[in-house]
């Protein structure tokens, strides 16, 4: 029995939502000799808005192609993200070449203040009370990156008592 890569394992996709970053598709051209060829390449986000987001960059000769594979990516680019209540737990910042993002916890009715780029990711993320702020290049793909740097920075408590080896007062 042949043995499948992990690149093969079939991601659980039952529960989750998949959108299409704003500005996402881009359209490319090259001249050949019989014409002009396009290309597109499209940027997806995915989420469970449970605390599990994923990003995907897909390129082909046309758009639903672009947008599969990228949706495909997307699904193996998945993460957990922590969530208190429905914000993140601490303020942080995550950059990605000029791009460069801020998000800060905010209280309940505040909602989701962001550009598009990182609306998506937050939202799918499940976080539903979150201030941001995008500094440098507003290009979509870096704000993507440059927020997955960000969510990843994020620690709760638990974990920060784990790694620092201390109790942090309640």
């Amino acid at each position: 029995m042949a043995k499948t890569s992990r690149a093969e394992e079939p991601v659980e996709t039952a529960e989750l939502e998949e959108i299409v970053v704003e500005k996402g598709i881009n359209r490319c051209n090259t001249v050949r000799k019989g014409g002009r060829l396009f290309g597109y390449s499209a940027i997806v986000v995915v989420g469970d808005r449970k605390g599990r987001a994923g990003y995907g960059f897909g390129k082909a000769r046309e758009v639903p192609a672009a947008l599969e594979k990228a949706g495909k990516r997307a699904r193996k680019n998945l993460r957990d993200i922590p969530v208190k209540g429905d914000t993140i737990p601490h303020s942080v910042q995550g950059r990605f070449g000029a791009a460069k993002v801020v998000l800060k916890p905010a209280g309940p009715g505040t909602g989701i203040v962001a550009g598009a780029a990182v609306r998506a990711v937050v939202e799918l993320a499940g976080v539903r009370n979150i201030l941001t702020k995008s500094l440098g290049s507003n290009n979509a793909i870096n704000l993507i990156k440059a927020t997955f740097d960000a969510l990843g920075r994020l620690r709760s408590k638990s974990e920060t008592e784990r790694l620092r080896g201390v109790r942090i007062g309640r």
